[in-house]
């Protein structure tokens, strides 16, 4: 099985083949729990386990890196988003690493569709923040100053990731789809391009860019997210063309 899944006639993908399949990105959920759409990235099955084409995930991984890079090179906005446990700490590192908004506790209802009352509640916090380095909560009574402390360790913990977010991402990456409906769903609304680690019990109807790989380990999401970051990193770091002057 591993030699079948390995077999491939381009050379300088085996290395990236192995890695995948080291960290065991091969490996989907049971046959029953297959979605349709998905069959054309399974390679087969083993003990009822079906078990991802690795080519064909290595193919979809090096697309998305290319629309990151391009993404990069073009000083975009890239949201991360995964709150299951396998994916939080792995999402939240590729974005801090670039600067970059992330979900990784509960996704709020609007953060795309409704971004208004999300940016009012963003400047709200900012606000709050002030008054508390320049002393002001001093001046409320104990319990007050109490609730505005309360309420300030909430709105870190709910919109910590998008706390410098002023306009809407062009694109995002998110960590199983199905898992992350609602913020799937707010970006198809606002034709936001979606890459997207699916299992095999994922619909990738609608997701941009699918890539077809364990979304529920935490090796795998690793290394795919440090490749799509990697990639964007490496088209941001770009210097920008500059032409030559018309000669005269």
């Amino acid at each position: 099985m591993t030699t079948a899944i390995l077999d491939t006639n381009d050379k300088a993908s085996a290395p990236e083949l192995e890695k995948l399949l080291l960290a065991g990105a091969h490996l989907g959920y049971g046959k029953s729990t297959r979605h349709p759409k998905m069959q054309g990235y399974i390679f087969g099955s083993r003990n009822n386990i079906e078990i991802f084409d690795l080519e064909r995930t290595e193919e979809c991984l090096s697309v998305a890196e290319a629309f990151l890079k391009e993404l990069g090179r073009a000083k975009k906005t890239v949201m991360w988003v995964g709150t299951k446990p396998a994916a939080s700490s792995a999402v939240k590192a590729s974005a801090e690493k670039l600067n970059a908004p992330y979900v990784t506790e509960r996704w709020l209802g609007g953060t795309i569709t409704n971004f208004k009352i999300i940016e009012t509640r963003l400047n709200y916090w900012a606000n709050l923040e002030k008054e508390k380095e320049a002393g002001d909560l001093d001046k409320y009574v104990k319990k007050e100053k109490m609730l505005k402390m309360v309420e300030l360790r909430k709105l870190q913990r709910m919109l910590g990731g998008i706390k410098h977010l002023r306009a809407l991402p062009d694109a995002l990456v998110i960590i199983d789809p199905k898992e992350e409906k609602t913020a799937f769903a707010e970006a198809k609304k606002r034709k936001i391009p979606v890459i997207g680690v699916l299992n095999t019990d994922c619909n990738p109807t609608g997701v941009t860019y699918p890539i077809p790989a364990n979304d529920n380990s935490r090796s795998v999401i690793e290394l795919i997210l440090s490749r799509l970051s990697e990639a964007y990193e490496a088209g941001f770091s770009e210097k920008p063309i500059v032409s030559a002057p018309a000669q005269l």
